[in-house]
C-alpha cells in the first residue's frame, strides 16, 4: 500500500506498510493528537462558490463556509459493473467492506488490480476463493500485491483463471470464456472489483470540467492540483492518482501552496535526475512539451504524466544512433519528443524508409504482438525519445482508453503500411484504416469459414491462425499464418466464396478490412494490386500442393497442438534419424554446469517427428506472467532465459504448459583424482552424485539440503555455433525450426 517506494512521505502523519486495521488506528491517533477539526457522518451534497466563498451543504441540512474545498473523495461511490446476464443478481457485488464477515464459502473475485487481489488474499483465509483475470498477466498491480497473489497461487490459497472474461452468472455458477473454451464455476459468491468512474454528476454540478464524455475520463488539474473552478483542488483517485501515498502527498502540498508556499512536487528531484539531459529546461517546462506534441500523453492529465515519465527512461541520442535493430527481442515503447528518426522497413531494400517526427511513437507492434521487431531504428537526427516499459504501457491501455484508442488508430495505420500496403501514403490509406475494425479471437475459434460470402480479409496483429479446407470428407490443414500476414483475401479478388475455413491457432487479434473499400485503394494503386495477386496465385499453388500432400496438413495439426504454433523456436527430432545416443542431453547438461534442459525420450511424437521435453521460447511466454523477482527474460536474440534473482517459488513451472521447466538444485562437484590426489579438494572416489534425472527425489541425486532454482533451455545464447543439443546429434536427427519454417517442413516430411 505504501508505494511508490521511491517518493518521500510528505504528512506530519506516518504511513508504512501495514494491515489496514493498524493504519487506520495509527491515524485515528495522530490525528486527535493534532487535534484535526472533522466532522463525522457529514454527507456532502452540493459545494457551490458565491462571491469568492465557498457554501457546502450537508445532508442534515446544514451547512460550512469555507474559502478554498479540497476533494479528495476517489471513484468508490461510482462503481463499475459487469455487463452480462446475471450481473445484477442477489449474490454478485461490487465492494468489499470486511472480508471477516464471510466464512466457509466458495468466493469468485473478478478484477485482478490492486483491489481485487487484496479482496481475494484477505478473503482466503476462512473461504475458498478463485480470482479471474482478464489478462495472462497481473500488469496493473504493485509489487507487494503481485508478489502475494503469486504467493497465494503457488500454495494452492486461490486458484486463478487467466485470460477470461465473464460470459454470464447464474445461481450458485459463474460461467467464464477462457483460451480453452467456457469454464463454469460453482461458487456462492461473486465479488467483482473492476474499478470506478468519476462521480460525475456531483463534481460537475460543482462547477468542475471534464475534458471530454469519457466515462473514465478525469477532470484536467493544474500542476497545483487546482481545478477550473478557483479554490476547488482535487487530490487523489479523482485526480488521476489512486495510490495512498501520493494522495498524501498532494494533500500536503495543496495546503502548503493555500499557504503561499510554491513548494516542489515530492516527485520533482526524481524527474530533474530523469530530464538533466535536456536542460536548460524546467521540469515543467519539459512536461508540458511532452503533452503539447505528443498525441499519446496529450489526454493524460498532469499528474498521470509526471507517474508515465517517472517509469520511463529519457535517451539523448546523436544522429546514426541505433534505437534497436531487425529481430531483437525487446517490447518496450517509444515516443519522439524531439528530431526525427528512420525506420529500415525492408531489410532487402535499404531505401524503403519512412521517417517520424516530433510526436510519432513507434515500437507498438512489439508490444501488441510479442514477436521480435520487425525493422531497425535509427536516429535520422539529433532526438530525443523516451522510452516507457511494457508494464507501464499495458497498465495505461487497460486503464486509459484514450490511450488506448491512439495506439489502436495508428497501430493499424503502422501495420497496414508495413504489411499491407508499404509505400503507400497514410492519406491514400486514410478511408481503409478509419473503416477497420480490431477483433479478437479465442485459440479454435473460427474467423470465417469455407463456403462463407467473402466481403473482408483480416490482418493478423498478433498471434496466428490455421488454413484448412474439406477434402474428402475432412479437414486437411493447409498452412500456418503467423503474425504480420493477411488472410482472405483470395474471395475478394475471385469474387468467389471462401475456398478454405480460416481459425485461430491461439489467442489472436485481427483488423478486419472491409472488402469494398480494399478493392478501391488496389484500383487507385496498380503496383499494390500487381502484389497482391502475385500472393493470390502463390497461394493458390500452395494449397494445391497440400491437398496432395495431406500428410504434411497431419503434420502441421500435430505441431501446432504441442503448442508450437505460438513458439518461436522449436527443438524437433527426426527418429528415423535418432539412434537414441543421448548425445543431445550430455551436451545441454555439459554446456549448463551439469543439468540437463532437454528431456529427449520425453515428449509426443507423430510418425517419425518427435517433439522432446525443451523449451518453445513462446512469443508470449507463459513462464514470465507470474515471477515475482523477474528473473524470467528475453534477450535480444529471442531466447527466453532465467537469471540468477530466481527464488525457486515455481510459479514459471506451474505455468508452463509444456513441462518444459523444472526446479532443479546446483549439481553435486564431480570427482577430480588430482585435485583429490594433491591438493585434497573436492569428494573422494565415490561420494560424488551425478544429477538425477527428472522425476528422481532430491534425495536420490544427493542436494536435498541446496536451494533449488528453476532451470530451462536457453538456446545456449552465450556459446557461439548455436544450441549445443543440435551441435552434437552425430546423424542431423535434431534441429531447431520457427512456425514460419513449417510448410518447408511438413513438404520435405510430406
Amino acid at each position: 500500500m505504501a508505494t511508490p517506494d521511491v517518493l518521500p512521505l510528505r504528512a506530519d502523519v506516518t504511513f508504512t506498510a501495514g494491515k489496514r486495521e493498524t493504519i487506520l488506528d495509527t491515524w485515528r491517533q495522530q490525528i486527535d493528537a493534532l487535534r484535526s477539526n472533522v466532522r463525522y457522518n457529514a454527507e456532502v451534497v452540493g459545494i457551490k462558490k458565491d462571491a469568492g466563498s465557498f457554501t457546502i451543504r450537508i445532508g442534515d441540512g446544514s451547512t460550512i463556509q469555507a474559502e478554498n474545498v479540497v476533494l479528495g473523495i476517489g471513484l468508490q461511490g461510482n462503481l463499475n459493473k459487469l455487463k452480462c446476464e446475471g450481473a445484477e443478481l442477489p449474490h454478485v457485488q461490487y465492494q468489499l467492506d470486511d472480508p471477516d464477515e464471510y466464512e466457509a464459502e466458495k468466493i469468485v473475485v473478478i478484477g485482478a488490480g490492486d483491489a481485487g487481489i487484496e479482496n481475494a488474499i484477505a478473503l482466503s483465509k476462512k473461504n475458498g476463493v478463485v480470482i479471474v483475470n482478464r489478462s495472462s498477466e497481473f500488469s496493473r498491480v504493485k509489487q507487494g500485491n503481485l508478489a502475494a497473489i503469486t504467493e497465494a497461487i503457488k500454495k494452492g490459497q486461490i486458484q486463478c483463471y487467466f485470460s477470461a472474461e465473464t460470459n454470464k452468472i447464474e445461481e450458485k455458477t459463474l460461467i467464464l470464456q477462457t483460451a480453452d473454451g467456457a469454464a463454469r464455476i460453482a461458487c456462492d459468491r461473486v465479488i467483482a472489483r473492476l474499478g470506478a468512474a468519476a462521480p460525475r454528476k456531483f463534481v460537475e454540478a460543482c462547477g468542475v470540467v471534464f475534458p471530454n464524455a469519457d466515462r473514465s475520463s478525469l477532470p484536467e488539474v493544474s500542476a497545483t492540483y487546482e481545478s477550473n473552478v478557483p479554490g476547488l483542488y482535487i487530490i487523489g483517485a479523482l485526480g488521476g492518482y489512486p495510490l495512498i501515498k501520493q494522495a498524501i502527498n498532494q494533500g500536503y502540498e495543496v495546503i502548503e501552496y493555500i499557504l503561499g508556499n510554491r513548494i516542489p512536487p515530492a516527485d520533482q528531484p526524481l524527474l530533474e535526475q530523469l530530464f538533466s539531459g535536456l536542460r536548460p529546461a524546467s521540469v515543467e517546462d519539459v512536461l508540458a512539451e511532452i503533452r503539447d506534441i505528443i498525441p499519446v500523453w496529450h489526454s493524460l492529465n498532469p499528474l498521470q504524466l509526471r507517474e508515465a515519465m517517472l517509469d520511463s527512461d529519457c535517451h539523448v541520442l546523436a544522429a546514426g544512433a541505433t534505437v534497436f535493430r531487425r529481430n531483437d527481442y525487446t517490447s518496450s515503447f517509444f515516443s519522439i519528443l524531439r528530431g526525427t528518426v528512420r525506420i529500415q522497413i525492408d531489410a532487402d531494400d535499404p531505401s524503403k524508409i519512412v521517417t517520424l517526427g516530433p510526436g510519432a511513437f513507434f515500437g507498438e507492434m512489439g508490444l501488441i504482438s510479442g514477436r521480435r521487431r520487425s525493422a531497425t531504428v535509427l536516429a535520422a537526427s539529433d532526438c530525443v525519445l523516451f522510452e516507457t516499459p511494457r508494464r507501464t504501457m499495458l497498465k495505461l491501455i487497460q486503464s486509459v482508453d484514450s490511450v488506448r484508442r491512439t495506439l489502436d488508430q495508428v497501430a493499424i495505420m503502422r501495420q497496414v503500411q508495413m504489411h499491407l500496403a508499404p509505400g503507400i501514403p497514410a492519406s491514400e490509406l486514410k478511408e481503409l484504416v478509419e473503416t477497420a475494425e480490431i477483433q479478437k479471437f479465442l485459440a479454435g475459434e473460427t474467423i470465417f469459414m469455407q463456403g462463407d460470402k467473402g466481403d473482408h480479409m483480416h490482418l493478423i496483429r498478433s498471434g496466428s491462425c490455421t488454413v484448412s479446407m474439406r477434402v474428402g470428407g475432412r479437414d486437411v490443414v493447409l498452412s500456418y499464418v503467423p503474425s504480420g500476414n493477411y488472410i482472405g483475401e483470395m474471395a475478394l479478388l475471385s469474387d468467389m466464396p471462401r475456398a478454405a475455413t480460416v481459425k485461430a491457432a491461439h489467442n489472436t487479434e485481427t483488423i478486419c478490412i472491409k472488402g469494398d473499400v480494399f478493392k478501391r485503394l488496389l484500383d487507385r494503386n496498380p503496383a499494390l494490386k500487381s502484389d497482391v495477386e502475385a500472393m493470390f496465385l502463390q497461394r493458390i499453388k500452395a494449397n494445391e500442393q497440400m491437398q496432395k500432400q495431406p500428410e504434411a496438413g497431419n503434420i502441421i495439426e500435430f505441431l501446432l497442438a504441442q503448442g508450437v504454433g505460438e513458439g518461436t523456436d522449436v527443438l524437433l527430432i527426426d527418429e528415423s534419424l535418432c539412434v537414441h545416443c543421448d548425445n543431445c542431453e550430455k551436451a545441454c547438461a555439459e554446456t549448463h554446469g551439469g543439468i540437463s534442459r532437454l528431456d529427449r525420450e520425453a515428449g509426443p511424437t507423430f510418425a517419425t517427428l518427435h517433439v522432446p521435453t525443451s523449451c518453445r521460447h513462446c512469443e508470449h511466454p507463459h513462464c514470465m506472467s507470474d515471477c515475482p523477482p523477474n528473473a524470467i527474460h528475453r534477450s535480444p536474440g529471442g531466447e527466453v532465459y532465467i537469471d540468477d534473482s530466481c527464488i525457486g517459488c515455481g510459479n514459471c513451472e506451474r505455468n508452463c504448459p509444456y513441462n518444459v521447466i523444472q526446479l532443479a538444485s546446483p549439481p553435486e562437484e564431480t570427482f577430480n583424482i588430482f585435485s583429490w590426489l594433491l591438493w585434497g579438494k573436492g569428494p573422494a572416489p565415490g561420494e560424488a552424485m551425478a544429477y538425477g534425472k527428472k522425476g528422481e527425489t532430491d534425495d536420490k541425486a544427493g542436494h536435498a539440503d541446496k536451494a533449488k532454482r528453476a532451470v530451462k533451455c536457453d538456446m545456449c545464447k552465450d556459446i557461439s555455433g548455436g544450441a549445443a543439443c543440435v551441435r552434437a546429434c552425430p546423424t542431423g536427427a535434431a534441429w531447431r525450426v520457427s512456425p514460419e519454417e513449417f510448410m518447408s517442413l511438413a513438404t520435405l516430411t510430406g
